[in-house]
């Protein structure tokens, strides 16, 4: 394909993205693959090309584009070079008319700007939209460093977290013996900084995951705890719960369960666990803006009423973990999202009776903690340019005895 003829196919494939954010429908990465799909005439190098040229334009306009035309021309004010392709050639974009109006705005939201925690100046906030890392857990019985950096000699590894490695992007993993063994897994750094947070020097008998979606989560839990502890995995979407079991098998773990929810009932299936668990991990569901790296199209299906349901969601399940963790026990929340009201103000609400619960947080050694109104610790915050992370929000709070 010509580069002209690379714009017009991202122009269209920004045209599915942009309809599917406006009507709550399959998320990018879908679109995508089923664009690229259909057209099995491009080459690998075209799939790479418009998928690059198409995501440019994802992240960087915060509000959405009236179309996918207007999306790349707003890029082309910006990219004489590109502006050049609008050359109405065959199978190439229509030249640029004098009454077109280019996509134009921030790279953040206006309406997001000021919720987001204060502590992050611009350049942070805009790293937000940078590439994503390939970030990898190994599971400790069936691997480790030496073998890691044999298969992949650019590893790197982190500081702090135990099993934590970062490839070369583009590696390829499905066909690795360390991948189909179960001894890697792709997880973010942030992700297992949120495992380790839930690990307090004991051995916990119950683990309840609560929000446990596919279970990346559940499973490095279980690849740090012994046999012995029982690992419940839980959630109210089926389709993602069941996602857990072939990586279940593929990990070759034991003692993970999992329980789909009513939703709306989840103590109903969880009653028998009531004041009982060690560990309860809450990964709520949230804005999802730590993750915009990923999912950059996320900025323009987030509204406001939906943000309010997200937060009132998020207290409920906080509500939930609260009956089943034991006197002296630990709650984990996390949300993927660098929105105060989703962070610290949900915390300091839904975990306000300071005398039921305790904020213990001063070990963690990643991140950097934000505070509650009066000055005492409320959590960790993690970003990619601080951390090379995603950006996230966790807590852990121990009830008393």
């Amino acid at each position: 394909m010509k580069p002209a003829a690379r714009v017009q196919a991202a122009i269209e494939l920004l045209d599915l993205i942009i309809d599917g954010a406006r009507n709550n429908g399959s998320p990018a990465d879908m679109l995508a693959r089923n664009f690229f799909r259909e057209r099995r005439y491009m080459g690998s190098g075209d799939r790479r090309a418009v998928r690059e040229i198409a995501y440019r334009a994802l992240r960087r306009f915060g509000e959405t584009p009236a179309t996918g035309r207007a999306a790349m021309l707003g890029l082309a004010v910006e990219d004489a070079e590109l502006a050049a392709l609008f050359d109405g050639s065959n199978y190439g974009p229509p030249a640029i008319g004098k009454s077109e109006f280019p996509a134009i705005g921030p790279v953040i939201p206006h309406w997001l700007e000021s919720r987001i925690y204060a502590e992050l100046e611009e350049a942070e906030r805009l790293a937000l939209l940078e590439r994503a890392e390939l970030d990898i857990r190994w599971h400790p019985a069936k691997t480790d460093r030496a073998m890691i950096t044999a298969a992949w000699p650019d590893a790197q590894f982190h500081d702090t977290l135990p099993f934590a490695a970062r490839l070369p992007s583009g590696t390829a993993l499905d066909a690795h013996e360390l991948w189909q063994s179960g001894a890697i897994e792709v997880q973010d750094w942030g992700s297992q900084a949120i495992v380790e947070a839930c690990q307090d020097g004991e051995t916990p008998d119950l683990v309840i995951d609560l929000c446990a979606g596919a279970g990346g989560k559940t499973l490095a839990l279980a690849a740090q705890l012994p046999d012995s502890t029982r690992i419940i995995a839980s959630d109210t979407n089926r389709q993602r719960l069941s996602a857990l079991e072939p990586r279940r098998t593929r990990a070759g773990t034991q003692n993970i369960e999992s329980i789909l929810l009513d939703p709306r009932k989840e103590l109903d299936a969880l009653q028998a666990f009531t004041g009982k668990a060690d560990i309860v991990l809450v990964d709520a569901p949230c804005s999802g803006t730590g993750t915009w790296r990923r999912n950059p199209e996320t900025r323009w299906r987030l509204t406001g009423e939906r943000l309010e349901r997200l937060i009132e969601e998020q207290s409920r399940l906080m509500h939930i973990a609260s009956e089943l963790v034991k006197p002296g026990g630990i709650l984990v929340y996390a949300v993927c999202s660098l929105l105060e009201e989703e962070g610290t103000s949900q915390v300091a609400a839904s975990l306000s009776d300071r005398a039921l619960w305790n904020i213990v947080c001063d070990d963690v050694k990643i991140g950097r903690k934000t505070a509650f109104n009066d000055g005492s610790t409320a959590g960790v915050i993690l970003t990619p340019m601080h951390d090379g992370t995603d950006g996230f929000f966790f807590t852990r709070a121990r009830k008393t005895c």
